[in-house]
């Protein structure tokens, strides 16, 4: 996770637009990818996720991330259609039995994590933090205490990925092997590493608060952002395209 989440400048449609709208629009996709189970659909899905990409000018980001959801997809996949007995059988050998409910089903799990994962990834890498939280408290009249918290979760992800590396850096350099392909062994090799990462952790967290206290935190209120956040051209046609989404995810819905 280190460095995915981070924001990428930029000029393009979607840099410019309201936080507010691009959150709107990634959580839009996400509905319409658990609402549908068309399979053609969901691929329908991933490729305007990746067109989206393309269009922020984060190609590199765009196929890192899909890059790191086809491994997680490749376990799930094997998993579900081991898992899942119903249906014509496919392939049958001794315990194993594949067959076609299975190998579906495991196909709208993945495509569904793929499709749901990347639009909001793509749309917080065009967006920044503190816009997003300010945009939060204006648009949609939020307590600024839990934009900031939500948006301070989003940015300690990629410091405790870093915070972790280091831990295992060190350990690493002290004689422990961590890169053993037996993950079983690799797991329990880890666990005793979330100790230090989590006294990190409450360090950092105290650290935050102290310096929030002091910049005034607990007198933040709305009219305190100097910056505007208006809706332009854009922002309609993207909630007008994100509704039409919907009802075309409603119509293959109803008449597959």
């Amino acid at each position: 996770m280190k460095g995915l989440l981070d924001y990428i400048p930029g000029d393009s449609v979607f840099h410019k637009m309201n936080p507010v709208t691009k959150l709107f629009f990634a959580f839009v996709i996400c509905i319409c990818c658990f609402i549908s189970s068309n399979a053609y659909f969901l691929v329908g899905l991933l490729v305007l996720d990746i067109v989206i990409g393309l269009m922020c000018g984060i190609k590199k980001r765009t196929f890192t991330l899909l890059k790191g959801l086809i491994k997680i997809s490749i376990f799930l996949f094997i998993l579900q259609v081991l898992c899942i007995r119903s249906g014509n059988v496919i392939y049958e050998y001794r315990f194993i039995k594949i067959t076609d409910n299975g190998v579906m089903n495991a196909f709208r799990l993945v495509m569904r994590l793929s499709c749901a994962t990347l639009p909001l990834a793509l749309m917080l890498s065009v967006t920044k933090l503190g816009d997003l939280s300010n945009s939060l408290v204006e648009k949609l009249h939020i307590p600024f205490k839990y934009a900031f918290t939500m948006t301070t979760a989003i940015r300690f992800i990629p410091v405790f990925a870093s915070e972790m590396a280091g831990i295992m850096e060190a350990q690493t350099s002290r004689g422990i092997e961590l890169d053993t392909r037996n993950p079983f062994k690799k797991v329990a090799l880890i666990l005793p590493l979330c100790a230090p990462l989590l006294v990190s952790s409450v360090r950092k967290t105290q650290s935050l608060a102290i310096a929030a206290d002091l910049r005034g935190f607990k007198f933040r209120k709305k009219g305190s952002c100097l910056k505007s956040y208006g809706y332009k051209a854009r922002d309609v046609f993207c909630c007008l395209f994100s509704f039409v989404l919907v009802a075309a995810t409603v119509a293959v819905m109803l008449y597959s």
